[in-house]
């Protein structure tokens, strides 16, 4: 166990203590990582993979399946393979993890539970009747706590942001690696390449490169084609990585060739929005207020009306976290320690698309910038 895991467990375990919580039974990924410092390869392939971390104020248990179980065994003193993969071992430890268990999930996940006591929290991935038949006689009282999980990982410590800074830097260092390579004639996926190689000789995890021009730069989430860059192009860059399992969601525009006055002005607003979020920032203010910050310094900037369903997020261990900077249902404020992403993207369909993002933690005088490079509309030499 790393020292951040170290760190995330004991502070879990001190919120537990506090919330008068006995036990916790974590589902999803990103409970499980800041519970064990494990993430599971596995998982980020099979969209069935269970996996359940059991924490008490002095063990933690893993039910997993038998494919993680070599990888777990250097880390976890106590954990149930459930399913079918053969391991060889030459010794009797290793033997033990490597010998079949579980015939399903639910027979490892009960010889997990099995003696936990008192008051249990279940996060959002463990549905009621994954708990049904468990062997928890002396259990009290199970409730729910996905939000409290949320809002103990939503205030991050010093390592973790280090983390998300350097996720931040890699994107943005690769997004500037295309830009110094992008010329007429150069491919959406050319550039896509570069950024990807870029992220993961420095260590990151690409997760999503989007890259898009001309007209497709107005489709939000589209895979990098092999359209090549034309004059007078608007090329959008949304990319992310993850770094020791912290995420980066980064932002640009460039333009190839001089910009139109539309393009420049439209960019102007989008900006002006991101601009204002930045300065408004501090600890007490609410997602709504943020949100509503933007889009009222967009439209008086000149583009309105400027329709949005969120214009920012929390980040951490999965790219969307709480708290939302959106209209409606966040009402939570930001805390000293949070890091967020403010974006301000516009798409119009036929006329292409723009966007600035940047991430930054939350202080106590207002907030710090992890993301570093120029913000301006790029211009690319046709």
């Amino acid at each position: 166990m790393t020292a951040l895991s170290a760190a995330t467990l004991d502070r879990l375990r001190h919120h537990m203590e506090q919330a008068g919580l006995d036990a916790v039974i974590l589902g999803t990924p990103e409970n499980v990582a800041y519970a064990t410092g494990y993430r599971s390869v596995a998982g980020d392939i099979f969209r069935n993979h269970r996996m359940t971390a059991v924490v008490t104020a002095t063990e933690i248990r893993i039910a997993a399946p038998a494919a993680d179980a070599g990888a777990l065994s250097e880390i976890a003193a106590h954990h149930e393979p459930f399913g079918t993969f053969f391991f060889e071992a030459t010794d009797p430890i290793h033997a033990a993890h490597a010998t079949p268990r579980h015939g399903d999930f639910a027979a490892a996940l009960a010889a997990t539970t099995a003696g936990v006591v008192g008051v249990v929290g279940v996060d959002d991935a463990i549905a009621p009747n994954d708990l049904a038949g468990l062997a928890m006689s002396a259990v009290t009282r199970i409730g729910p706590c996905g939000p409290w999980m949320d809002e103990l990982r939503s205030t991050k410590m010093p390592e973790e942001v280090s983390r998300l800074a350097i996720a931040a830097r890699l994107a943005e260092d690769a997004i500037q690696v295309a830009l110094d390579a992008a010329a007429v004639g150069v491919t959406e996926r050319d550039l896509a390449t570069l950024i990807t190689v870029s992220m993961s000789q420095g260590g990151g995890m690409p997760r999503f490169v989007v890259v898009t021009s001309g007209e497709r730069s107005a489709l939000s989430d589209a895979r990098a084609s092999d359209r090549p860059l034309r004059h007078g192009d608007l090329v959008r860059f949304d990319v992310g990585c993850t770094y020791n399992g912290y995420w980066s969601d980064i932002g640009r525009t460039a333009v190839v060739g001089g910009p139109s006055e539309l393009q420049a002005s439209r960019y102007r607003a989008i900006l002006a929005g991101e601009t204002a979020q930045l300065e408004a920032v501090r600890a007490g203010i609410t997602g709504k207020e943020l949100f509503d910050v933007a889009v009222a310094a967009v439209e008086a900037a000149g583009l309105a009306p400027y329709r949005r369903h969120h214009c920012g997020h929390g980040i951490g261990t999965s790219v969307y976290e709480p708290p939302s900077i959106s209209p409606v249902g966040a009402d939570a404020v930001l805390r000293e320690g949070m890091v967020l992403c403010v974006e301000t993207p516009f798409y119009e369909i036929g006329w292409g698309g723009m966007m600035v993002e940047d991430s930054f933690m939350v202080t106590t005088a207002g907030r710090q910038l992890l993301s570093h490079t120029d913000r301006e509309l790029r211009v690319i030499p046709a």
